[in-house]
């Protein structure tokens, strides 16, 4: 396994060393992005309605046992973005353009704003787990807000009305404050609702340090990191990794622009950065 070390930086010290010059004048205003109302298009409404109803802590664990074994193909990163670009995420509201340009967008933002080497990386591949779809898993296990299982539901989350149909509702344990867990055991010891975060994180775990781990993980846990839902199960690490991943997010959210960027011209610079982190294969 590669090692790194990173210092920690506070949200404040996040903002001096790094300021937010990620807004371009092609964007949407930021009050835009992540509108989930009576106005949200009825496809979202629809996708979010079937997420909450069959995302179980049952369908979760069985999910685990089926994918994180890696057995299911060896592939680099390239041919991964190529299955990626062939998706349509029917959670996303902010983004007409194919899959890819996402991908080069984030990092593109990161790396205009003099960020390191492993966050621009973090940024390029940081959905390439939702090539879950191609396997054949309805985009309601692939994308979305991910919120964690055995436990009550947060108000916090998108369309929280939906869980009614949602059978954990019947498990009286589940739904107490602290379900299955103890307060304070750390994020990784939640069982989050399955989809490409915790796919791609144990893909690529062996290869870029925790703090992009940490963000691969969680960066679609919006409730938690956007709304400070479930803090009560933070430890110190999670305490300690949330100012990046706040960071990342907002280069994640906001660099939806309708702006095409020229990928060929971008292409050597990325190929160099996949190399200096990655084997010439992954196990998927």
């Amino acid at each position: 396994m590669m090692r790194y070390r990173f210092f920690f930086l506070t949200s404040l010290a996040v903002e001096l060393f790094f300021p937010m010059h990620y807004m371009r004048a092609e964007c949407k205003e930021e009050s835009s992005y992540r509108q989930y109302n009576e106005g949200t298009a009825e496809h979202v409404k629809l996708f979010y309605q079937l997420n909450h109803k069959h995302q179980t802590l049952d369908f979760v664990l069985e999910k685990k046992r089926e994918y994180l074994s890696l057995q299911r193909k060896r592939m680099d990163i390239w041919e991964a973005v190529d299955l990626f670009d062939q998706l349509v995420d029917e959670s996303d509201s902010d983004l007409d353009l194919p899959q890819r340009y996402h991908l080069f967008q984030t990092a593109e933002m990161l790396r205009q704003d003099g960020h390191p080497r492993w966050l621009i990386l973090t940024g390029f591949i940081h959905d390439l787990g939702k090539i879950l779809a191609l396997y054949g898993e309805p985009q309601w296990a692939v994308v979305g807000d991910t919120f964690p299982l055995g436990c009550a539901f947060a108000q916090q989350i998108v369309f929280s009305e939906y869980f009614e149909q949602n059978p954990d509702l019947q498990v009286p344990l589940y739904q107490t404050r602290d379900g299955i867990y103890s307060p304070g055991c750390g994020l990784d010891h939640l069982h989050m609702s399955w989809g490409h975060d915790e796919y791609l994180y144990h893909v690529v775990k062996d290869f870029l340090p925790i703090e992009a781990l940490y963000i691969i993980r969680y960066h679609s846990f919006y409730s938690a990191h956007r709304e400070g839902a479930y803090e009560h199960f933070m430890n110190e690490q999670d305490k300690k990794m949330l100012p990046w991943l706040q960071l990342f997010s907002r280069y994640d959210l906001y660099s939806k622009c309708p702006e095409k960027l020229d990928l060929d011209a971008l292409l050597p610079y990325y190929q160099e950065l996949v190399d200096e982190f990655f084997p010439s294969a992954l196990s998927w």
